[in-house]
């Protein structure tokens, strides 16, 4: 089933918690949450504290996005602060498959991220391995960006994958998923939609939410 994941970069962190009960109203499972070390991308966001207070918050399903240099050595600690899907970036980390199978004996899901200028076939040999793949679909660091159209190419492509191998990964899409855009983004094969300023800096969160996920 497509699943709408608002991303909490764009929430109001001083009502986080009425904030992601919002977003619940409108019947989302699923918890965005973007970490940015300001070395992989120029950017500062939060760690595993942030992480584990959305855990105690909600009982959705918490992603989250290592958007980090040298994730290996935060792994856990963001294992124990109650995610459920760790990301990281086949950018930043040399021995991809080490730190996929670090994940899994966590007991979380592992998923693989790949910014706007990485090919799919970066991914190919592992793709066997992981449980979601993120594409990048704007350059990572910032919200509120333009959706790179190209990227959707790569979506079709990873959903073609899947098909003709059997594999099982979820396909996610992060940057400029908005109302105008997001049924052609399903429509090439995509499961788990990222959206913060289009959810978070709305009139109506909730209404947002719901909207989007009645596009899907």
């Amino acid at each position: 089933m497509k699943k709408i994941a608002p991303s909490i970069l764009s929430a109001d962190f001083s009502n986080l918690a009425q904030q992601i009960r919002s977003v619940e109203m409108a019947g989302i499972d699923w918890i965005h949450c973007d970490i940015m070390d300001g070395r992989f991308v120029p950017n500062i966001t939060f760690g595993p504290l942030i992480v584990n207070a959305v855990s105690k918050i909600t009982n959705a399903t918490i992603d989250a996005h290592l958007m980090i240099e040298e994730p290996e050595k935060y792994i856990e600690a963001f294992a124990k602060a109650g995610a459920d899907y760790i990301t990281i970036h086949q950018e930043a980390v040399i021995h991809l498959h080490r730190i996929i199978e670090q994940i899994k004996a966590l007991g979380v899901k592992a998923g693989v991220s790949i910014n706007p200028g990485t090919p799919v076939s970066t991914l190919e040999e592992i793709l066997q391995y992981v449980d979601m793949i993120l594409i990048m679909s704007v350059n990572p660091g910032f919200g509120g960006q333009k959706l790179i159209e190209s990227t959707l190419d790569k979506i079709e492509y990873l959903d073609r994958l899947r098909e003709e191998n059997g594999y099982k990964y979820l396909i996610q899409i992060d940057g400029g998923v908005t109302a105008k855009n997001i049924e052609k983004v399903s429509q090439k094969g995509c499961d788990i939609f990222v959206a913060g300023s289009t959810i978070f800096s709305s009139g109506n969160i909730t209404a947002s939410a719901m909207e989007l996920k009645n596009l899907i």
